[in-house]
């Protein structure tokens, strides 16, 4: 028998589609990929959404961004407008306003995209900070997730520019005043940055360059990069396969859940919809940025009761915040011919410069404090990681202070108190409030600890009190499956690691310091139940636990 006979014949599809779709899979291998990927599992959290509406978020802004781009015009240039909103007709403006207006009044839905777009904007800041959130606060940017931690920062700052650069470019009245603040900035860098200044305004503010440029970056640069990290992203999340929340038969070595096709593919195309669906509701109920009602950018006027889009607003209310002078010290200063305008590059570059270095370098100060260099899958729950809990509040707390402070004024007219009460208030919280935070979140924590091990050891209250027959009266307790038992007593608790000589029989200042910071990470813990503790609690409770229908019967 021949080698010929005894081979399997080729496949051979029977529809065209078939025949087309096996041609170019002969050729690419892709059938080998996809079924690769959708045997991939995926645990199932609804914590985990938020990382799915931020891409969809983002697919939402390219459609409606390339919707937007056959009709705007990015040019200074002057001219009269003469288009459907009356009130604003014969008035000069530039063309890139003139367009705006003309896509909100003239274009067919083009307000609703406009709308669209700009929620979406909104959304997808916001959904990935709460994204980023989540993984700060359930430890899931340890070994191997540092990088995509990351790519995560850099999103985020991404998608904050990508607003900023699209909220600039309608060169009305608000967006205006946000590029003025923004000139501001640059010229209060020491020497060079009145030369930068002019340069990316070309010329004197407002130039007449800074709205074609903007558009290029928001159109171009910044949606490439974006895209460039959310791949770089997902890549990693494949090869490092998707993190879980603690539970019964989960560990580091697998991954509970269902795999990506069909159901995950199913949940993702529906859930993609419900967000589209939801900005669609928004964009044709609610009104956002409308520019006809603030004219054309004169940089002479400035209006009261601006702020910008809540992402950029902890910059604006840090410059609100800081003070002209410290007692009889300006903070203004000219140094050897040049002048330090501190009151202004201060608060603008530093707080954000302290947010970001910490939320980049955070995964490498905890490995280093309690040299775990262990890979982790398992999520923590916030409360078993009580310090880590309190550092992210309090830095929640600190930006949300600058963020409040953008709408300084607001507050001062719509409360009725003073604004400089307001400013001091604000300015105390800028500091004592992170402290507080952080002290509340902490003892919160920890409160929940040891009720979760009172629990574990002793089952859930029921509020039933009973009466033994030897007339003692006692509460019963309901017992837990094993399932929530084992979610409260499944995790580690860290010890105190004291400094360590090195090869030398020397403890170098770097590791007391290490050590330092261990006894305060760890110092106040609730060690889990140990099954030994399980085993005496319930043997000891057994009656008040295990018989509560004998109770009942006695009680009666």
């Amino acid at each position: 028998m021949s080698a010929a006979s005894t081979a399997e014949p080729a496949f051979v599809a029977k529809t065209k589609a078939g025949r087309v779709t096996d041609f170019v899979d002969s050729r690419v291998g892709g059938s080998g990929i996809l079924r690769e990927f959708g045997r991939k599992v995926f645990p199932d959290h609804w914590s985990f959404m938020f990382g799915e509406v931020a891409l969809y978020s983002f697919v939402i802004l390219l459609l409606s961004g390339t919707f937007l781009t056959f009709f705007f015009d990015p040019s200074m240039a002057e001219t009269h407008y003469d288009g459907s909103y009356v009130p604003l007709k014969g008035v000069e403006m530039s063309v890139a306003y003139s367009s705006s207006l003309n896509i909100s009044f003239d274009i067919r839905g083009g307000l609703f995209m406009r709308q669209v777009h700009h929620w979406a904007a909104l959304l997808f800041v916001a959904s990935i900070a709460v994204h980023m959130l989540r993984v700060f606060f359930t430890g899931a940017f340890r070994r191997p997730r540092e990088m995509n931690w990351v790519v995560g920062c850099v999103l985020l700052i991404l998608a904050m520019a990508a607003g900023f650069t699209g909220y600039s470019l309608p060169d009305d009245l608000l967006s205006g005043n946000g590029l003025r603040i923004i000139d501001g900035v640059i010229k209060s860098i020491p020497v060079v940055g009145t030369y930068i200044s002019f340069f990316l305004f070309g010329g004197e503010f407002p130039g007449t360059a800074i709205i074609s440029r903007l558009y290029m970056l928001h159109i171009l640069l910044v949606p490439a990069l974006i895209l460039l990290m959310i791949v770089l992203h997902l890549f990693m999340v494949v090869v490092h396969k998707h993190t879980q929340y603690p539970g019964p038969g989960r560990n580091d070595n697998n991954v509970v859940g269902y795999p990506l096709g069909p159901v995950y593919a199913a949940k993702a195309g529906g859930f993609f919809f419900i967000v589209f669906g939801v900005l669609a509701l928004m964009a044709a109920f609610f009104t956002i940025n409308p520019i006809w009602n603030y004219g054309p950018y004169d940089p002479s006027p400035v209006s009261a009761g601006t702020q910008p889009d809540w992402y950029i607003g902890f910059v604006d209310g840090a410059l609100r915040l800081m003070p002209g002078t410290f007692g009889d010290w300006h903070v203004e200063q000219t140094w050897l011919g040049f002048v330090f305008t501190f009151n202004v590059l201060l608060p603008a570059l530093v707080p954000a410069g302290i947010l970001f270095t910490v939320m980049f370098a955070y995964p490498w100060i905890e490995r280093w404090i309690t040299k775990d260099n262990r890979e982790h899958h398992v999520l923590d729950r916030p409360r078993n990681a009580p310090t880590r809990t309190g550092i992210g509040v309090a830095g929640f707390i600190w930006y949300c202070v600058m963020w409040a402070a953008a709408g300084s004024d607001l507050i001062a007219t719509h409360f009725h108190v003073s604004l400089n009460d307001v400013t001091y208030w604000l300015r105390a919280l800028f500091f004592i409030g992170p402290i507080i935070g952080f002290i509340v979140a902490k003892r919160v924590a920890l409160a929940l600890q040891r009720k979760d091990r009172e629990i574990a050891l002793h089952g859930r209250e029921t509020g039933r009190i009973v009466r033994l027959p030897h007339g003692e009266f006692i509460e019963v307790h309901a017992p837990l499956d094993e399932y929530k038992r084992y979610k409260l007593v499944g995790f580690e608790s860290p010890e105190v690691l004291p400094a360590v000589p090195n090869e030398h029989g020397v403890v170098t200042a770097s590791e007391k310091r290490r050590a330092f910071l261990s006894k305060w990470f760890f110092e106040d813990r609730v060690a889990p139940a140990t099954p030994a503790e399980l085993e005496a609690a319930h043997g000891h409770g057994h009656a008040a636990v295990e018989a509560p229908e004998e109770a009942k019967s006695l009680s009666h």
